[in-house]
């Protein structure tokens, strides 16, 4: 099947967008709140989030849906509306291109608890909603769907399955790590290297190896990703680490790095081969434009 995302990779670095969840409680999201909800309930903000990521340069938006597979959304009391939440997550991303060319990409993350044997839901219940998830992304007109936030072996490789019997024109598999105690390395909450994850999504029929997230994973230690991901993978590479590391300020979560600290290690990621990069958690559409003036002036 072709796909415009990898077509589009063979000629140049795409910019991703930033933080979602973040530019949702400032926009009046609730604690503990149902923020793909806000698709249906409150598309407008959803829409102005991705709006300001797209005049501050991005080639690739990714949907509103992280949580979006029955498994969370029932948490929510939202299970019943699975295909409406990521249909219009698709749907508003799209708007938010308007008549500019961009990339939507379908997001699925993880659901949220541990399969048998080691919790209590069932590996065929993460299965199905997977599916479920993948379908209403693809019918949407999806250029792809990122299992994103990933840090077992099982729960990826299920989303990578999912999302390709679905029909998807890309997947993309992203792992989030933390650094060690002892700043040495990376690696998943479940033990798994870089070397290793980018091996199994090879396997796993992954269109793009990716990285995002995790416990004090900025530019620097993404760029490390990469380069660890190339000496396993020819594949596309995609990288979206966080502002800094998180500190807990008045019971509130805040990534301190600014725009010019987060584009300051960008070249380093480029020059490790990234052929997607934006942000995560902390970054803002204001980091978004200085990748922007980067990559621009390198091109």
């Amino acid at each position: 099947m072709s796909s415009r995302l990898l077509d589009a990779l063979k000629t140049r670095t795409l910019l991703g967008d930033g933080a979602m969840g973040t530019q949702l409680q400032l926009a009046g999201l609730e604690p503990g709140g149902c923020g793909e909800a806000w698709n249906v309930d409150h598309a407008d903000r959803v829409l102005d989030i991705q709006r300001r990521y797209v005049e501050a340069g991005s080639d690739c938006l990714i949907t509103n849906t992280f949580g979006g597979c029955r498994i969370m959304l029932d948490r929510h009391d939202n299970g019943e509306r699975v295909k409406a939440i990521n249909a219009a997550g698709v749907r508003i991303a799209r708007q938010a291109f308007g008549d500019r060319k961009g990339f939507v990409l379908g997001d699925i993350g993880p659901f949220g608890g541990l399969m048998e044997p080691y919790g209590d839901i069932a590996e065929e219940t993460v299965r199905v909603a997977f599916r479920e998830q993948a379908d209403a992304l693809v019918e949407a007109g999806v250029d792809a769907i990122i299992i994103e936030t990933q840090t077992s072996y099982e729960e990826l490789g299920i989303g990578i399955a999912q999302a390709k019997a679905a029909g998807a024109p890309c997947v993309i598999g992203s792992m989030a790590y933390d650094v060690t105690q002892d700043r040495s390395e990376i690696r998943t909450m479940m033990g798994i290297s870089p070397e290793e994850a980018a091996q199994f999504m090879v396997d796993a029929g992954a269109d793009i190896v990716a990285v995002n997230c995790g416990a004090g994973v900025d530019v620097g230690w993404a760029a490390r990703a990469v380069e660890a991901y190339r000496k396993v993978s020819g594949l596309p590479t995609m990288a979206q680490p966080n502002a800094g590391v998180p500190e807990l300020v008045d019971m509130k979560v805040i990534y301190r790095q600014t725009p010019e600290d987060m584009v300051r290690e960008l070249p380093d990621l480029l020059a490790a081969g990234a052929n997607i990069v934006g942000g995560c958690c902390g970054s803002t559409p204001e980091h978004i434009k200085y990748f922007r003036k980067l990559l621009d002036q390198r091109s």
